[in-house]
Parts: C-alpha cells; structure tokens; sequence
C-alpha cells in the first residue's frame, strides 16, 4: 500500500471534509510523518512490534501528553485506511496502548494581579498621547477584558467575526475545537463598553474579523502573548503569564464561587465533564488552604 498517497489523501480529508482547524491538521501532518519515517528509517513494517519500538522512543522524547496526542493521530490515520480498503489489516485493532500521564493543575492568575493588569490597561487607553496610541489601548483593553469575561481560548477570541459578537444584546458566538458553536453572555457594563469603544474606533468596514493589528489583519494568537507580556510587566508581576491562564482563572474563580461545574463546563465548550473536572482540584486545593489557615482550631492553646 502506498502510505504517502492515502497519507496525502488524510490530510486533505481533514481539511477539506471535517473542517479541521488548520492548526490541528498541522499537527497531524508532523506527528504521522514522523512514524512514517520512523518505519522506512528503520525498514520496519507497519505492525504491532513497530508501534510498540515507536512508543518506547516517544517515551524517551516527549512528555506523557504529547505522546498521547501523536499515538491519537496514527491511529486516527489508521482508521481511515481501514475504512478506505477492507482488507487492510490494522495493527491498532484490539491493541490497548496506556500511556501514564500526571494531571498537572492549571495555574491561574491571582485576582489582585488581573485587577492590576485590567486597571492599567484602562489608565493606557485613558492618558494615550495620540489616536494611533489610544486605538493600540483600546484593543489591548478589549482583548484583556474579553479573555478573563469570557474564558475563551485565545484561538477563538483571534477568530471572532464581527457578526458573532452583539454588543446591544450581550452576547458572543464562539467557534470552538471541532467546529462546535457555543453563545456566552456578556453581562459585565466595563466589558461591553471596552468592546463599544474598540469597535467604535476602529472602524475597518473591509475586514469580517473584529480583533485587527496594525495591518488591518486578524490579531494572531502571538499579538495577544505579547500583549499579556506587555502588562504582566507593566504591574511589575515576576509571574510568567500566558493567555491559557485567564481561561484556568475564569473558570476557577467561578467555582470557587460555588457556580456548578455543569455550567462551567457549557460555558469553555468542553465536550466532556471530565475535562472540566480537573478546576476541582484547584478548587479542594483552597478548602485544605482555608482549613489549614482560617480553622478556628489553630488558634486555640491546649496545655
């Protein structure tokens, strides 16, 4: 069989036929690449023993979860030969791969710094010495704002359309992984009218997206890192702050507000609960904190 053809021929279905976003088809494209070569550098056949002599390499390169993620693609690939051709022989079929993975806890941002960060990117926009400056505060206010608001991803807050966003209703449509919709409200006045504010001045009637840089294209997911890195410096925090991170803090705060999971899980468009069920070990985290530290207990003297 010839696996740079039907390998071709995948890609171009992912693409093409399940709408994949281009970044995951990427992916895909490195990760069964890498086994491919990995079988003709070592003119090995397509088996159950290759797989299990890949595995072990990956083991020894990559971490738990990227392993995870490359296994998922081969096999993902596999499957759609075996769709194509009946009588190809699938090694994966009835092969049970466990790949041990530590669950690390998404790290948030301190309330004290967001606020720090929220507040100075509205002193930027109010004391900006030009348009061009106040239009650069305007978005970097907007998009700070929308980020912690909303818990969005920042791949999905690159990729609004100006007809997905209703300022006067209130609301935001969101295209999420695997072309999966979802509307989050937006009931924060501050929010709305930071958003008002950036529309208003921006005024590119030329453009579907509503985030623009400087070029009048789509803001990339690199322009708002630089952006968070602009303002955790600005407020002096020594923490290193990704965009990432505004999603893990929406969502802890809200549960450690007493919101129920089901609710958080709807609004991050996490397909399963068991996704989301990882902010509750942030969430257990403070109560041992709060017990440890605010216990009356520990302030009683027994001789």
């Amino acid at each position: 069989m010839d696996y740079q053809s039907e390998f071709r021929d995948y890609l171009n279905y992912c693409a093409k036929q399940k709408h994949l976003d281009p970044k995951t088809v990427k992916a895909y494209r490195i990760d069964i690449r890498q086994y491919l070569d990995f079988i003709g550098s070592n003119h090995t056949e397509l088996n159950r023993k290759s797989i299990d002599d890949y595995l072990s390499d990956l083991n020894q390169a990559f971490k738990p979860r990227s392993v995870k993620r490359k296994i998922a693609a081969i096999k993902s690939f596999f499957s759609y030969i075996s769709e194509k051709h009946s009588e190809f022989n699938n090694p994966f079929l009835g092969m049970r791969i466990k790949i041990a993975q530590k669950k690390s806890l998404p790290r948030t941002i301190p309330l004290r710094v967001i606020n720090l960060i929220l507040k100075k990117a509205h002193e930027q926009e109010k004391y900006a010495k030009s348009n061009n400056q106040r239009l650069i505060a305007m978005r970097e206010t907007a998009v700070l704002e929308l980020l912690f608001a909303t818990g969005i991803r920042v791949s999905e807050l690159c990729g609004i359309n100006n007809e997905d966003i209703s300022l006067q209703e209130g609301y935001l449509l969101v295209h999420g992984k695997g072309n999966k919709e979802r509307v989050i409200d937006i009931e924060n006045p501050d929010v709305i009218r930071a958003l008002d504010n950036y529309k208003k001045a921006e005024r590119n009637a030329n453009s579907q997206f509503f985030f623009l840089n400087r070029h009048h294209r789509p803001l990339s997911d690199q322009s708002v890192r630089q952006i968070i890195t602009k303002y955790a410096e600005l407020v002096c925090t020594e923490q290193h702050i990704t965009p990432h991170m505004f999603r893990h803090s929406f969502a802890t705060y809200l549960l450690d507000a007493g919101v129920d999971i089901r609710y958080i899980q709807q609004l991050l468009g996490h397909s399963s609960i068991s996704t989301t069920q990882i902010y509750t070990y942030v969430s257990s985290a403070k109560l041992r904190n709060i017990l440890a530290t605010k216990h009356p207990r520990n302030t009683m003297i027994i001789d």
